[in-house]
């Protein structure tokens, strides 16, 4: 078996942004014919919208938007190109929002994580994530036919039915959360069975360092992907695990957690992707994840863009004074103000009161100008704090609640 899922994971930079070139206004173009956009992508000339740095122009589309439009125009709010009937499947996440699911080749791109996990001809594969609505163990399940592993569809819960299955038929590989493959093993234990397990292709859930050792220290290599239910795979680990290599198929931007603005490279903040599935375009989707690139190229060979993992939501909404702050309400407090740089709302405790600090990182000497501008955005008065460009930290954070709840 080749180390690579195809040739599309070595491309040259020039080789990917050609092809991006073309593939990129086509998916526009899909996109404008569509009634769930509504008008959004009216004004935008698909030909003029060739790579990344195109797609900041575009309007982010949300997942509350999603499920608003799915209300109106069941079941999948008029983003995708075919009927629900003309699916394989159609799911249901927690909302509820739905999801369409194809048969074809690898449709959610799960086989490339899979390959880069060491899965293939000869492996069979205990998928324990869920079957029932959700679309996940489809999504791995998929990934396991285009790599010719077998699959045993397990679902989770029955663990002691779960290790006498995998004892029995000779399971050699697990999918799942990260968690969930330590109960098997300890209940192995328990039941005095050796397993074959010598591979792990995990999602849904933290992959903590001292687990990741844990799993190691038993022979079994551990990987992780970045996937969710509407998207498919966005990014995955290598053998390298140097970060996350996003996947050839879906284009992902960081930018300022409730805005479309791009960040620089290596400052943390959401993860927006646009898919190039020509079934479920998906242009600008904001995942509420954070993020941040990482700069060069996997030591792995894989030559494309990659990101450092999960690093936390983007939805910093925080209670203060009895009111939501929202991260929205930061940036249209940045754009009054164009000799803000950014801005930080802090929310802290002073003699058994809700304070807010706002933090503006300006070159501007007079605090007080900023009053009227942050009650009428963020509807509460604040104390704000001047600070010299460049002095904000770049984590992504622009709400940070520092209250001791102890």
């Amino acid at each position: 078996m080749s180390s690579y899922f195809d040739a599309l994971e070595t491309r040259s930079a020039a080789a990917r942004a050609a092809w991006l070139a073309t593939a990129l206004p086509e998916q526009i173009r899909r996109a404008q014919g569509l009634a769930g956009y509504d008008g959004a992508l009216g004004g935008v000339s698909a030909s003029d919208v060739t790579s990344v740095a195109d797609l900041a122009a575009l309007p982010v589309l949300r997942k509350s938007a999603l499920g608003a439009a799915q209300a109106s125009q069941p079941p999948f709010g008029g983003f995708t190109t075919r009927a629900a009937a003309g699916f394989a499947h159609v799911f249901q996440s927690p909302g509820p929002l739905y999801e369409p699911g194809g048969a074809g080749h690898d449709w959610w791109r799960m086989g490339r994580f899979l390959n880069a996990c060491g899965f293939g001809p000869g492996d069979i594969v205990q998928n324990c994530f869920g079957y029932h609505l959700t679309p996940a163990g489809m999504i791995f399940e998929s990934g396991a036919r285009a790599v010719g592993a077998a699959v045993l569809p397990a679902g989770t819960g029955q663990t002691e039915l779960q290790v006498t299955a995998a004892r029995d038929i000779g399971v050699t590989g697990y999918a799942g959360t990260p968690d969930y493959l330590k109960v098997i093993l300890e209940k192995a234990d328990e039941m005095g069975v050796v397993l074959g397990i010598t591979k792990a292709a995990v999602s849904g859930g933290a992959l903590f360092p001292s687990l990741r050792d844990y799993y190691a220290g038993r022979g079994i290599s551990c990987l992780q992907c970045y996937a969710t239910a509407d998207l498919g795979n966005i990014a995955y680990e290598s053998a390298a695990m140097e970060g996350m290599i996003v996947d050839e198929h879906v284009l992902v931007e960081i930018v300022t957690p409730g805005t479309g603005d791009p960040v620089p490279e290596g400052e943390v903040g959401e993860v927006v992707v646009t898919t190039l599935n020509p079934d479920y375009p998906l242009i600008r989707f904001a995942t509420g994840d954070m993020s941040a690139v990482m700069a060069g190229s996997s030591p792995c060979g894989r030559t494309n863009l990659r990101i450092k993992g999960w690093m936390g939501r983007a939805d910093q909404t925080t209670k203060i004074k009895g009111m939501f702050v929202r991260p929205e309400q930061v940036a249209a407090l940045v754009a009054r103000h164009p000799e803000i740089d950014r801005a930080r709302v802090v929310a802290r405790r002073e003699d058994d009161q809700d304070v807010m600090v706002v933090r503006l990182e300006t070159s501007a000497t007079d605090a007080d100008a900023y009053d009227a501008s942050i009650s009428a955005v963020l509807k509460l008065k604040g104390r704000v704090e001047l600070v010299s460009p460049g002095g904000l930290p770049r984590d992504g954070v622009v709400i940070e609640d520092a209250r001791n709840y102890d």
